[in-house]
């Protein structure tokens, strides 16, 4: 057993050394809070968003898909046809190129109203706008020359014949004002006018294709005519 003076002592320095120890854990632990309130904290990650020249604008409600002229082979006179996963209308079977003398002439019977191809005048009818219809015998060789022809079947339709012929003006227009030599210059090539006697209001016609139509649609019609209007298609 201590004697009291030296058990005084020995408390007084546990105690210290108590005080010291508990002092330095206190140090440490603020020490560590003030480091993890310093560092970076993870955040969540934001929404990406897509680059300006990514997006792009809607196309118009109703607008067809439209068929650009690049795609076609540039020819003396006309245009090569699109790609059949491109081409508008529905393909007939050729009835050949024959020239015929008058349009009292016998001939095979046309395989579509109005025809898409088989024998014909060898002149054709002027580029423009109807108010006649044209003989089947006539518009066929027009159609071999690269021609697109809109033609109508109603009565009392103004407005739509409106409609039709301000289309028909469009590529009248272009055509007309094209340089010699150049791509725009086969939007001449059209023809608008009546065809009694058809099971549609509208038919658009090139060589060897027909589109059938029950209600104005203007860029089902303008899709048609830039797929095949300007090309040539005289056997080579």
């Amino acid at each position: 057993m201590l004697k009291d003076g030296t058990a005084i002592t020995y408390r007084l320095r546990h105690f210290i050394r108590a005080v010291f120890i508990g002092c330095a854990l206190f140090s440490g632990s603020v020490v560590l809070s003030v480091a993890a309130d310093k560092a970076p904290k993870a955040h969540p990650k934001a929404p990406l968003k897509a680059p300006m020249e990514a997006l792009q604008k809607a196309p118009p409600a109703g607008a067809g898909p439209s068929i650009p002229s690049d795609n076609f082979f540039v020819s003396p006179f006309g245009l090569t046809p699109p790609t059949a996963d491109l081409a508008p209308g529905i393909k007939v079977p050729s009835l050949g190129n024959n020239h015929i003398p008058s349009v009292d002439t016998p001939h095979v019977p046309y395989n579509s109203k109005p025809p898409t191809s088989g024998p014909h005048l060898s002149g054709i009818a002027k580029w423009g706008l109807y108010d006649q219809p044209i003989p089947n015998e006539l518009q066929v060789h027009n159609l071999e020359d690269g021609g697109v022809l809109i033609q109508y079947d109603c009565t009392n339709c103004q407005d739509l014949i409106a409609k039709l012929e301000k289309i028909g003006n469009e590529y009248l227009k272009r055509g007309k004002n094209a340089k010699k030599g150049n791509r725009e210059e086969r939007y001449k090539h059209i023809i608008v006018a009546p065809y009694p006697g058809m099971n549609t209001l509208i038919a658009l016609t090139a060589w060897g294709v027909i589109e059938k139509i029950s209600f104005f649609e203007e860029a089902k019609i303008k899709q048609f005519v830039e797929a095949y209007i300007g090309i040539d298609h005289h056997k080579k």
